[in-house]
């Protein structure tokens, strides 16, 4: 299997599939590159090299003790950008995994980078603060925090069966392998990665990356995101990256690259052509 050394010995295995541009994806927590499979095997079948990572600490990554926060994720991410020589491309990061690319933009810039694509990310700043009046309140992170350690492995099942796909809505027929694949991939995480990756998803501020941004930007966020509520995500996010392109997915949940999969692969070759093939 393919992996790549960071610079403190970590091994972040990577997916490398099909050829032409690249396309990178960065997933959520406390997920793998498997969430990813649905876009990476539709838009490697529409031309694209596209490539997807198990963060440190998740999936097949080493799990580290150390750097379970966002700017060791960017390095990891950019140290995988250098290794690869890849150019002209499109980042796609899905929740925490938006963070991750708006971290990397604020500190390695875009010279390697044509688009970047923000799908439910957490962006600009989730956790409500003084200057963040309208964020989530930290009592909702500290809850989740405690769950993981009282019992991470119902934890995970209950997000599945509840908020992360909309299955608690009325009329809502999210399927038992897409629920017990998250579970699956969340167990596959180590429990301090998992656990101190909640305050990186929530407490890191990303609006002063998010003004870094200088290349075409694109916005989708469900506006029934019950994990980054819409208007703390999709929407604040697309209003301080200059010209961002924002697509609302009415009634959506937060893990939309499961439940809607066929729209979002759609919505993402589209951008992909805008730029060229």
């Amino acid at each position: 299997m393919p992996f790549v050394a960071m610079f403190d010995g970590t091994q972040i295995f990577y997916k490398d599939w099909g050829s032409g541009r690249p396309v990178v994806l960065s997933h959520g927590w406390p997920l793998n590159s498997d969430s990813w499979e649905a876009q990476q095997l539709f838009l490697a079948g529409h031309g694209y090299r596209v490539i997807a990572h198990d963060r440190r600490g998740h999936g097949r990554s080493t799990q580290t003790w150390h750097g379970n926060e966002m700017d060791t994720y960017a390095d990891d991410l950019a140290a995988l950008i250098e290794h690869l020589d890849l150019r002209d491309a499109t980042l796609v990061g899905f929740s925490t995994g938006g963070g991750e690319v708006a971290r990397y933009i604020g500190r390695h810039g875009t010279a390697r980078v044509a688009q970047a694509v923000l799908v439910s990310a957490v962006p600009p700043y989730m956790v409500r603060t003084g200057d963040n009046p309208d964020g989530v309140p930290v009592g909702v992170f500290d809850s989740i925090r405690a769950g993981s350690l009282a019992d991470r492995s119902q934890l995970y099942k209950d997000l599945a069966d509840g908020p992360f796909f909309g299955n608690n809505r009325q009329g809502a027929n999210v399927s038992a392998g897409i629920r017990d694949a998250f579970w699956l991939q969340s167990m596959a995480s180590g429990h301090r990665n998992a656990y101190e990756c909640i305050a990186a998803f929530s407490a890191t501020d990303f609006r002063e990356d998010l003004t870094r941004f200088d290349i075409p930007t694109l916005v989708i966020h469900g506006d029934d995101d019950q994990v980054v509520p819409f208007d703390v995500g999709g929407k604040a996010s697309a209003a301080l990256v200059k010209d961002a392109e924002l697509i609302v997915y009415a009634g959506a949940p937060h893990g939309i690259t499961d439940t809607h999969k066929e729209q979002l692969g759609q919505d993402l070759l589209a951008f992909l052509k805008e730029y060229g093939a």
